[in-house]
Protein backbone atom coordinates (compact mmCIF):
# COMPACT_ATOMS: atom_id res chain seq x y z
CA UNK A 1 0.00 0.00 0.00
CA UNK A 2 2.94 2.71 0.75
CA UNK A 3 5.02 2.99 -1.35
CA UNK A 4 57.02 0.46 14.98
CA UNK A 5 59.63 2.54 16.01
CA UNK A 6 60.35 5.90 16.61
CA UNK A 7 60.90 7.93 13.26
CA UNK A 8 59.80 5.26 11.49
CA UNK A 9 56.94 4.77 9.19
CA UNK A 10 55.43 1.08 9.25
CA UNK A 11 55.73 -0.41 5.94
CA UNK A 12 53.72 -0.91 2.76
CA UNK A 13 50.78 1.42 3.43
CA UNK A 14 51.05 3.96 1.28
CA UNK A 15 48.20 6.39 0.23
CA UNK A 16 45.43 4.73 -1.83
CA UNK A 17 43.18 7.01 -3.96
CA UNK A 18 39.52 6.58 -2.96
CA UNK A 19 40.45 5.25 0.98
CA UNK A 20 39.28 7.36 3.61
CA UNK A 21 39.83 6.94 7.67
CA UNK A 22 37.04 7.69 9.33
CA UNK A 23 36.84 8.72 13.06
CA UNK A 24 33.92 6.35 15.27
CA UNK A 25 32.28 7.79 18.15
CA UNK A 26 31.13 5.73 20.80
CA UNK A 27 32.53 3.05 22.29
CA UNK A 28 31.10 0.53 20.31
CA UNK A 29 33.22 -0.07 17.10
CA UNK A 30 31.41 -2.59 15.82
CA UNK A 31 28.46 -1.51 15.93
CA UNK A 32 29.85 2.06 14.39
CA UNK A 33 31.36 0.32 11.48
CA UNK A 34 28.03 -1.64 10.58
CA UNK A 35 26.28 1.88 10.27
CA UNK A 36 29.03 3.52 8.78
CA UNK A 37 28.54 0.70 6.23
CA UNK A 38 25.53 2.58 5.46
CA UNK A 39 26.95 5.11 3.94
CA UNK A 40 30.77 4.20 2.65
CA UNK A 41 31.91 1.04 1.02
CA UNK A 42 34.74 -1.88 2.37
CA UNK A 43 34.40 -0.29 6.47
CA UNK A 44 36.80 -2.42 7.63
CA UNK A 45 39.09 -2.04 11.22
CA UNK A 46 41.77 0.27 11.49
CA UNK A 47 42.54 0.86 15.38
CA UNK A 48 40.40 1.70 18.12
CA UNK A 49 37.66 4.76 17.35
CA UNK A 50 38.71 4.18 13.65
CA UNK A 51 38.08 2.83 10.55
CA UNK A 52 38.99 3.05 6.92
CA UNK A 53 36.61 2.85 3.60
CA UNK A 54 37.15 3.01 -0.04
CA UNK A 55 34.55 5.16 -0.98
CA UNK A 56 31.87 7.38 0.59
CA UNK A 57 28.62 8.74 -0.33
CA UNK A 58 26.98 11.83 0.50
CA UNK A 59 25.32 10.16 3.85
CA UNK A 60 27.91 10.30 6.03
CA UNK A 61 27.23 13.51 6.99
CA UNK A 62 24.02 12.06 8.90
CA UNK A 63 26.02 9.21 10.24
CA UNK A 64 25.10 9.37 14.03
CA UNK A 65 28.31 7.39 15.44
CA UNK A 66 30.67 8.48 12.74
CA UNK A 67 32.23 11.91 13.14
CA UNK A 68 34.41 12.72 10.38
CA UNK A 69 35.98 11.20 7.35
CA UNK A 70 39.12 11.90 6.11
CA UNK A 71 40.60 11.57 2.59
CA UNK A 72 43.80 9.43 4.03
CA UNK A 73 47.25 10.44 3.04
CA UNK A 74 48.02 6.81 4.94
CA UNK A 75 49.66 5.56 8.34
CA UNK A 76 52.65 5.57 10.26
CA UNK A 77 53.54 4.42 14.05
CA UNK A 78 51.73 6.40 16.62
CA UNK A 79 54.30 8.67 17.61
CA UNK A 80 54.96 12.41 16.53
CA UNK A 81 58.46 11.93 14.71
CA UNK A 82 56.45 8.89 12.22
CA UNK A 83 53.80 11.49 11.85
CA UNK A 84 56.04 14.01 10.65
CA UNK A 85 58.03 11.41 8.58
CA UNK A 86 55.37 10.30 6.86
CA UNK A 87 53.54 13.94 5.98
CA UNK A 88 57.46 15.40 4.67
CA UNK A 89 57.20 11.78 2.38
CA UNK A 90 53.63 12.52 1.24
CA UNK A 91 52.48 13.81 -2.55
CA UNK A 92 50.15 16.52 -1.12
CA UNK A 93 47.49 17.82 -4.49
CA UNK A 94 46.44 20.55 -2.87
CA UNK A 95 46.59 24.56 -2.78
CA UNK A 96 45.81 26.96 -0.15
CA UNK A 97 45.91 27.53 3.77
CA UNK A 98 45.77 24.42 6.06
CA UNK A 99 45.58 23.88 9.94
CA UNK A 100 46.41 20.48 11.65
CA UNK A 101 44.14 18.98 14.13
CA UNK A 102 45.61 16.09 16.30
CA UNK A 103 42.85 13.62 17.66
CA UNK A 104 44.84 11.30 21.03
CA UNK A 105 41.78 8.81 20.46
CA UNK A 106 39.82 7.87 23.23
CA UNK A 107 43.55 8.78 25.49
CA UNK A 108 45.04 5.82 24.44
CA UNK A 109 48.43 7.01 23.27
CA UNK A 110 48.55 9.89 25.66
CA UNK A 111 50.43 11.69 22.77
CA UNK A 112 51.07 15.48 23.74
CA UNK A 113 48.39 16.74 21.11
CA UNK A 114 49.16 20.45 20.65
CA UNK A 115 52.77 19.48 20.14
CA UNK A 116 51.80 17.23 17.24
CA UNK A 117 50.11 19.92 15.87
CA UNK A 118 52.75 22.12 16.22
CA UNK A 119 55.41 20.25 14.50
CA UNK A 120 53.08 18.99 11.80
CA UNK A 121 52.24 22.21 11.16
CA UNK A 122 55.51 23.00 10.66
CA UNK A 123 56.15 20.34 8.43
CA UNK A 124 53.08 21.99 6.22
CA UNK A 125 54.72 25.29 5.98
CA UNK A 126 58.45 24.06 5.68
CA UNK A 127 56.28 22.94 1.98
CA UNK A 128 55.24 26.30 1.32
CA UNK A 129 51.80 25.92 2.94
CA UNK A 130 50.34 29.40 4.67
CA UNK A 131 48.48 28.06 8.11
CA UNK A 132 45.30 29.78 8.95
CA UNK A 133 43.15 28.05 12.22
CA UNK A 134 40.09 30.18 11.56
CA UNK A 135 39.21 29.55 8.26
CA UNK A 136 41.58 27.02 6.34
CA UNK A 137 41.17 25.82 2.92
CA UNK A 138 42.07 21.89 4.23
CA UNK A 139 42.54 20.35 7.17
CA UNK A 140 44.46 17.76 8.21
CA UNK A 141 43.51 15.34 10.37
CA UNK A 142 46.25 13.11 12.45
CA UNK A 143 44.46 10.86 14.20
CA UNK A 144 46.89 8.68 17.07
CA UNK A 145 44.94 5.67 18.58
CA UNK A 146 46.66 2.58 20.48
CA UNK A 147 44.90 -0.62 21.43
CA UNK A 148 47.10 -1.44 24.62
CA UNK A 149 45.87 1.61 26.08
CA UNK A 150 42.53 1.94 25.08
CA UNK A 151 39.93 0.85 28.12
CA UNK A 152 37.03 -0.19 25.73
CA UNK A 153 39.13 -2.91 24.39
CA UNK A 154 39.08 -1.83 20.80
CA UNK A 155 40.45 -3.75 18.34
CA UNK A 156 42.87 -3.05 15.76
CA UNK A 157 46.95 -2.01 14.95
CA UNK A 158 48.63 1.12 17.21
CA UNK A 159 49.03 3.71 14.70
CA UNK A 160 49.00 7.31 13.19
CA UNK A 161 46.75 7.69 10.50
CA UNK A 162 46.63 10.82 8.56
CA UNK A 163 44.54 12.47 6.46
CA UNK A 164 42.33 15.37 4.97
CA UNK A 165 38.63 16.04 6.12
CA UNK A 166 36.61 15.03 3.43
CA UNK A 167 33.30 15.22 5.90
CA UNK A 168 31.75 16.02 8.98
CA UNK A 169 28.41 14.34 10.26
CA UNK A 170 25.95 16.87 11.53
CA UNK A 171 25.77 16.91 15.07
CA UNK A 172 22.33 18.41 16.39
CA UNK A 173 21.75 15.09 18.27
CA UNK A 174 21.50 17.42 21.91
CA UNK A 175 19.53 19.77 21.26
CA UNK A 176 16.86 17.60 20.09
CA UNK A 177 15.80 15.49 22.61
CA UNK A 178 12.57 13.61 23.01
CA UNK A 179 11.15 15.70 25.70
CA UNK A 180 11.46 18.58 23.47
CA UNK A 181 8.90 17.05 21.19
CA UNK A 182 4.81 17.96 21.21
CA UNK A 183 4.45 14.24 22.37
CA UNK A 184 6.78 12.56 24.78
CA UNK A 185 6.19 9.50 26.68
CA UNK A 186 9.55 7.94 29.05
CA UNK A 187 11.23 5.76 27.36
CA UNK A 188 11.81 7.13 24.56
CA UNK A 189 14.66 6.65 22.23
CA UNK A 190 17.91 8.96 22.08
CA UNK A 191 18.17 10.77 18.70
CA UNK A 192 21.78 9.22 18.38
CA UNK A 193 20.99 6.02 19.22
CA UNK A 194 17.52 6.07 16.71
CA UNK A 195 18.99 7.69 13.70
CA UNK A 196 22.03 4.89 13.88
CA UNK A 197 19.49 2.46 13.94
CA UNK A 198 17.42 3.78 10.78
CA UNK A 199 20.51 4.21 9.03
CA UNK A 200 21.45 0.50 9.35
CA UNK A 201 17.91 0.13 7.68
CA UNK A 202 19.15 2.08 4.85
CA UNK A 203 17.00 5.11 5.69
CA UNK A 204 17.92 7.93 3.16
CA UNK A 205 16.01 9.28 -0.17
CA UNK A 206 14.16 6.80 -2.13
CA UNK A 207 13.81 4.58 0.63
CA UNK A 208 10.78 3.47 2.09
CA UNK A 209 11.00 2.74 6.31
CA UNK A 210 8.19 1.21 8.38
CA UNK A 211 8.03 1.18 12.24
CA UNK A 212 5.18 -1.44 12.91
CA UNK A 213 5.15 -0.29 16.72
CA UNK A 214 5.98 3.31 16.23
CA UNK A 215 5.19 4.28 20.06
CA UNK A 216 5.96 8.23 19.67
CA UNK A 217 7.80 8.15 16.44
CA UNK A 218 11.20 8.40 17.20
CA UNK A 219 13.01 5.96 14.52
CA UNK A 220 10.48 7.41 12.10
CA UNK A 221 11.21 10.81 12.79
CA UNK A 222 15.40 10.14 11.91
CA UNK A 223 14.17 8.34 9.09
CA UNK A 224 11.95 11.22 7.48
CA UNK A 225 15.24 13.83 8.29
CA UNK A 226 18.01 12.10 6.37
CA UNK A 227 14.99 11.83 3.57
CA UNK A 228 13.06 8.58 3.68
CA UNK A 229 9.32 8.05 2.94
CA UNK A 230 8.07 6.92 6.32
CA UNK A 231 5.17 4.90 7.30
CA UNK A 232 4.32 4.05 11.43
CA UNK A 233 1.85 1.73 12.94
CA UNK A 234 0.67 1.13 16.40
CA UNK A 235 -2.00 -0.72 18.48
CA UNK A 236 -2.44 2.30 20.56
CA UNK A 237 -4.59 5.60 19.49
CA UNK A 238 -2.80 7.83 21.73
CA UNK A 239 0.84 6.63 20.12
CA UNK A 240 -0.62 6.77 16.47
CA UNK A 241 -1.96 10.60 17.02
CA UNK A 242 1.32 11.45 19.09
CA UNK A 243 3.14 10.29 16.34
CA UNK A 244 1.12 12.04 13.79
CA UNK A 245 1.57 15.28 16.02
CA UNK A 246 5.31 14.63 16.22
CA UNK A 247 6.04 13.65 12.81
CA UNK A 248 4.23 16.99 11.71
CA UNK A 249 6.45 18.71 13.87
CA UNK A 250 10.03 17.89 13.25
CA UNK A 251 9.43 17.06 9.36
CA UNK A 252 6.90 19.82 7.90
CA UNK A 253 7.33 22.54 10.92
CA UNK A 254 9.38 24.27 13.40
CA UNK A 255 10.95 21.36 14.91
CA UNK A 256 13.21 20.75 12.06
CA UNK A 257 16.77 21.28 13.44
CA UNK A 258 17.93 22.67 9.68
CA UNK A 259 16.56 22.56 6.37
CA UNK A 260 19.84 23.21 4.92
CA UNK A 261 21.64 20.30 6.81
CA UNK A 262 19.28 17.62 5.56
CA UNK A 263 17.99 16.45 2.70
CA UNK A 264 14.35 17.37 1.69
CA UNK A 265 12.33 15.36 4.45
CA UNK A 266 10.62 11.99 2.47
CA UNK A 267 6.75 11.98 3.04
CA UNK A 268 5.02 10.11 6.00
CA UNK A 269 1.94 8.47 7.36
CA UNK A 270 0.46 6.76 10.47
CA UNK A 271 -1.90 4.50 11.31
CA UNK A 272 -3.48 1.97 13.69
CA UNK A 273 -2.94 -1.83 13.61
CA UNK A 274 -1.79 -4.53 15.20
CA UNK A 275 1.86 -5.13 14.07
CA UNK A 276 1.17 -9.04 12.99
CA UNK A 277 -1.02 -7.92 10.56
CA UNK A 278 -0.33 -4.63 8.97
CA UNK A 279 -2.13 -3.50 6.43
CA UNK A 280 0.49 -3.02 4.07
CA UNK A 281 1.14 -4.73 0.76
CA UNK A 282 3.67 -7.44 0.35
CA UNK A 283 7.11 -6.20 -0.47
CA UNK A 284 5.64 -2.92 -0.46
CA UNK A 285 8.47 -1.28 1.30
CA UNK A 286 12.16 -0.93 1.74
CA UNK A 287 13.19 -1.89 5.40
CA UNK A 288 11.13 -2.48 8.67
CA UNK A 289 12.86 -1.57 11.59
CA UNK A 290 10.85 -1.18 15.26
CA UNK A 291 12.07 -1.29 19.04
CA UNK A 292 9.76 -3.82 20.57
CA UNK A 293 8.29 -3.69 24.23
CA UNK A 294 10.49 -4.27 27.01
CA UNK A 295 9.14 -7.41 28.95
CA UNK A 296 9.95 -5.73 32.21
CA UNK A 297 7.92 -2.22 31.43
CA UNK A 298 5.36 -3.70 29.54
CA UNK A 299 1.88 -4.71 30.76
CA UNK A 300 1.61 -7.67 27.62
CA UNK A 301 4.68 -9.72 28.83
CA UNK A 302 2.74 -13.11 28.95
CA UNK A 303 2.19 -12.07 24.70
CA UNK A 304 5.44 -10.74 24.11
CA UNK A 305 6.63 -14.02 22.20
CA UNK A 306 4.03 -14.02 19.86
CA UNK A 307 3.88 -10.54 19.11
CA UNK A 308 7.61 -10.03 18.10
CA UNK A 309 7.51 -13.51 16.43
CA UNK A 310 4.12 -12.07 14.63
CA UNK A 311 5.85 -8.58 13.94
CA UNK A 312 8.45 -10.25 12.52
CA UNK A 313 6.52 -12.06 9.96
CA UNK A 314 4.95 -9.77 8.77
CA UNK A 315 7.96 -7.95 8.20
CA UNK A 316 9.32 -10.47 5.89
CA UNK A 317 6.36 -10.33 3.82
CA UNK A 318 6.54 -6.25 3.26
CA UNK A 319 10.02 -5.60 3.20
CA UNK A 320 13.43 -7.64 2.39
CA UNK A 321 15.75 -5.98 5.62
CA UNK A 322 14.74 -5.38 8.98
CA UNK A 323 16.09 -3.53 12.35
CA UNK A 324 14.83 -5.34 15.58
CA UNK A 325 15.61 -3.22 18.48
CA UNK A 326 14.51 -5.38 21.79
CA UNK A 327 15.25 -5.83 25.86
CA UNK A 328 16.55 -9.61 24.97
CA UNK A 329 17.61 -11.83 22.20
CA UNK A 330 15.04 -12.49 19.95
CA UNK A 331 17.67 -14.37 17.33
CA UNK A 332 15.69 -17.07 17.06
CA UNK A 333 12.82 -15.63 16.16
CA UNK A 334 14.27 -13.74 13.43
CA UNK A 335 15.25 -17.44 12.22
CA UNK A 336 11.42 -18.89 12.89
CA UNK A 337 10.47 -15.95 10.54
CA UNK A 338 12.54 -16.97 7.98
CA UNK A 339 15.47 -14.17 8.10
CA UNK A 340 19.00 -14.62 8.05
CA UNK A 341 20.57 -12.67 11.42
CA UNK A 342 23.55 -10.58 9.37
CA UNK A 343 24.55 -8.75 12.38
CA UNK A 344 23.58 -8.93 16.05
CA UNK A 345 24.93 -6.04 18.73
CA UNK A 346 24.16 -5.22 22.71
CA UNK A 347 24.18 -1.74 23.69
CA UNK A 348 24.50 -1.20 27.16
CA UNK A 349 21.28 2.20 27.84
CA UNK A 350 22.12 1.59 31.71
CA UNK A 351 22.45 -0.73 34.72
CA UNK A 352 19.46 -2.41 34.16
CA UNK A 353 19.13 -2.35 30.38
CA UNK A 354 20.59 -3.69 27.47
CA UNK A 355 19.71 -3.64 23.97
CA UNK A 356 19.83 -5.84 21.88
CA UNK A 357 20.02 -4.73 18.09
CA UNK A 358 19.37 -7.55 15.93
CA UNK A 359 20.08 -6.95 11.84
CA UNK A 360 18.25 -9.09 9.83
CA UNK A 361 18.19 -9.56 5.94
Amino acid sequence: MFPGATGTLIAARPHRSGVYVLELGGQDDAFARREAASAASAVDTLAPGLATARGTSDRVRHLAFTHRACDLIGTADPDIESAAALLSAATIDREGSVAVRAVDVRASTGIDTQQAERTLGGVLTDRGFPVDLDDPDHVLYAYLSDPDGDEEDGTGEACCALGWLAAESVRDFGGRQPTDRPFFQPGSMDPLEARALVNIAGAGPEATILDPMCGTGGLLLEAGLVGADVVGGDAQPKMVSGTRENLRYALDGDGHPNRDAYPEPGSWGVFRSDASALPVADDAVDAVVFDAPYGRQSRIEGELAPLVSGALGEASRVAGRCVLVADRDWREAGSDAGWTVTDYFQRRVHRSLVRHVHVLG
